[in-house]
């Protein structure tokens, strides 16, 4: 495939106008499915189950069978609703969503077409620097995923050159929640950065409500970004494509910028845009055809003859929208203000998604910076090296231990990385691992005494050198007396025996 043109970024801003839209899905974390009693594979104690044993017969389709909706999903579409600020519907009907897809076994999509649980909404966005972005929300409607393919064969993982696929239904049927934006204009040359900083707003939101595990290499969260451009002055709105399950922030941000210059590239050579979708390539940072865009009359949408209206009671709604979490926008300025971060370290504890691992981490006891310092360097560190989250290695109340363990003085930071490690590898808690691998820091002048006395018969002149006005002659006896006990002797300590060695 040839490698499309690209137009300069800033030149493409020049001549077009950016308009962009998106749909994110949540899976939501219930205990079952939408429609059926199977269990739920989005539920963070399901996730990795043998292919094709988390279903039930409405998620294959099966002859007879009958669909029946999920309370609880119901109620968590309802609270995400008011998160996003906007109006429940008094009345919400399914609809059938008709298209062929191996892993859709029913043939159908039971999904919400024109009237949607939840309509008319808006987001705060926070951009660097404080900026705020309000998005428009069109809609928020309930719905079921459908299952996995595996593509095998081929150097691509996809189906093109695959030899066969696979089927994996266990995701058929997982409630989730298609959250779709109005047209957004203004956005000019941030619109790849408020791709990026919408995503992780809904990311935020649905964290916020614990209604999913919105874990977006695993699929809980996907987001399809939708971008046109128009010349300059034009009122028309331009061709819009979809790029398809993006699954990360940064990701997004690149597929925007990449369509944004694609297909100014397209139009300044006079040719045009196919509405289509396409696919996302993170290795090479490009996206490609996918299937031309189908519109709503393709789908065949009809009211689901098997499901009810969803008619949720004045009473209830109300009583979720008490339960409603702060707005993750006011959250970030409380938090920014209580742990007195400066703007580029607060920003990076955000971006790096562990605002959550952090305030927790505080408040199992640990200092702010303290707990910034152990989850943006050291676990980020480990994480990134075994290609895993970094909330996925220890608990914050495990980070505040250790912490503890160092302000205490039991512990120096050499020690501290040495016991972090041993939790990880499930060897216990912080003063477990301390105890068994005995990494606690010497603490008695007799033992540190002896390994100075040892450390200067062996630099004989170092004492007088000191007594010359020559402190920094110290630095030599304590880097000796540290080497031979292994990092546990308390250097502030051995520094002031050597210092009263020599004035003694």
């Amino acid at each position: 495939m040839a490698k499309a043109a690209l137009m300069d970024f800033d030149k493409a801003l020049e001549l077009y106008e950016p308009v962009l839209g998106f749909e994110v899905h949540v899976e939501l974390n219930t205990e079952t499915k939408m429609f059926s009693a199977a269990a739920n594979p989005a539920n963070e104690k399901n996730h990795g189950a043998t292919p094709n044993t988390l279903v039930a017969p409405v998620d294959m389709g099966l002859p007879g069978s009958l669909p029946v909706v999920n309370e609880t999903a119901v109620r968590y579409s309802i609270s995400l609703g008011l998160a996003l600020g906007c109006q429940i519907a008094p009345s919400s009907r399914f609809a059938r969503k008709n298209y062929f897809y191996p892993d859709l076994g029913k043939n159908y999509q039971i999904s919400q077409y024109d009237e949607p649980i939840a309509f008319e909404g808006q987001v705060e966005v926070e951009l660097e620097g404080g900026d705020i972005v309000t998005v428009p929300i069109e809609r928020a409607h309930m719905e079921e995923d459908a299952g996995k393919l595996t593509h095998v064969g081929g150097s691509t993982g996809r189906i093109q050159g695959a030899e066969y696929s696979l089927v994996d239904y266990n995701r058929a049927g997982v409630p989730l929640v298609e959250i779709v934006t109005k047209p957004i204009f203004g956005a000019e040359h941030r619109a790849p950065e408020l791709a990026a900083a919408y995503v992780r707003a809904i990311r935020d939101i649905v964290i916020g409500l614990g209604i999913s595990e919105a874990r977006m290499e695993r699929g809980n969260l996907r987001c399809d970004a939708n971008v046109s451009i128009r010349p300059r002055g034009q009122e028309k709105l331009g061709t819009r494509t979809e790029t398809k399950n993006v699954n990360s922030m940064r990701s997004v941000e690149r597929a925007v910028r990449y369509e944004i210059q694609r297909q100014a590239a397209i139009l300044a050579a006079g040719g045009t845009i196919t509405q289509e979708t396409r696919h996302w390539h993170e290795d090479t940072g490009t996206t490609s055809p996918g299937r031309p865009k189908s519109d709503a009359d393709d789908y065949r949408y009809f009211p689901e003859p098997d499901l009810l209206p969803v008619a949720p009671s004045v009473e209830l709604i109300e009583s979720l929208r008490a339960a409603l979490p702060e707005p993750p926008a006011v959250r970030r300025r409380r938090l920014k203000a209580d742990w007195g971060f400066a703007d580029i370290d607060f920003q990076g504890v955000v971006n790096a998604g562990l605002l959550n691992e952090v305030e927790a981490t505080v408040a199992a006891g640990a200092a702010p910076a303290a707990a910034r310092k152990w989850w943006m360097s050291e676990i980020s560190r480990i994480a990134n090296a075994e290609g895993v989250e970094p909330s996925s290695l220890v608990s914050p109340a495990s980070v505040a231990a250790l912490q503890q363990l160092v302000d205490d003085g039991t512990l120096t930071d050499k020690l501290a990385r040495q016991v972090l490690e041993g939790v990880i590898a499930g060897e216990g808690t912080p003063q477990e691992v301390v105890d068994a691998r005995g990494l606690a820091v010497v603490s008695d002048d007799g033992a540190l005494i002896a390994a100075i006395d040892e450390a200067l018969a062996a630099q004989p002149d170092v004492l007088e050198k000191i007594r010359d006005g020559k402190v920094q002659a110290a630095g030599a006896v304590i880097g000796a007396v540290m080497k031979a006990m292994k990092g546990q002797a308390d250097a502030a300590r051995v520094r002031e025996l050597v210092l009263e060695r020599a004035a003694g």
